[in-house]
């Protein structure tokens, strides 16, 4: 998978479109790999999507971006730790784990049976996400902007405006969570008063 280019690609809605070819002379970055076909999400929020699992793709030679200069400015950035380039196969673990606990928040949220602590938590990192990817996408545009592939342009502004919404998403999205909570105890505190004793209400 490229540098960044996923940084605008929710893994939810693949396309099959190839991208266009970057302007003659100037290096550019591979393709993304294609997401695996998935069934169409249902309404309300999603889970974290981003390949924490997959390798990226060192940037070409001659491409204008210093990732380490970069880094050294904003170490504590979670795209350091969940999209960087690395082959590190310890690196590549933690981010498979890290993505798998994720989701499996996101599932127990679903599903009502997230407490109050998972669902603040599940909301902060995806917040802190998006946040992140924000600082990171401007950066890049705002200092190499011209620099940069006419592709590689378009698709960091594409990700700024996806992330910005997802921001503004978030907070109805966590009142959600916490209202279909409220709504599953009381089914099972009901559930308890009716005779249903311990077991969850079918």
């Amino acid at each position: 998978m490229s540098l960044w280019l996923w940084l605008a690609a929710p893994r939810e809605t693949p396309s099959t479109t190839a991208p266009a070819p970057a302007p003659a002379g100037q290096a550019s970055l591979p393709p993304p790999a294609l997401a695996p076909a998935s069934k169409p999400p249902e309404p309300g929020p999603q889970p974290v999507q981003s390949p924490l699992s997959e390798p990226a793709e060192e940037p070409a030679p001659g491409y204008p971006v210093n990732m380490e200069t970069l880094r050294s400015r904003i170490p504590d950035n979670l795209y350091w730790t969940t999209a960087a380039p690395t082959k590190d196969p310890r690196e590549l673990q933690a981010r498979a784990e890290q993505e798998r606990r994720q989701n499996t928040l996101f599932g127990k949220i679903q599903a009502g049976d997230a407490t109050e602590e998972e669902i603040h938590q599940y909301y902060d990192f995806r917040r802190k996400l998006s946040e992140d990817y924000l600082v990171f996408a401007g950066m890049l545009l705002s200092e190499y902007g011209s620099q940069l592939p006419e592709r590689d342009q378009g698709v960091l502004e594409l990700s700024v405006q996806m992330h910005r919404g997802r921001l503004k998403e978030l907070p109805r999205q966590r009142e959600e969570a916490l209202v279909r909570r409220e709504l599953q105890e009381r089914r099972r505190e009901e559930w308890r008063r009716q005779g249903g004793g311990r077991a969850a209400p079918p």
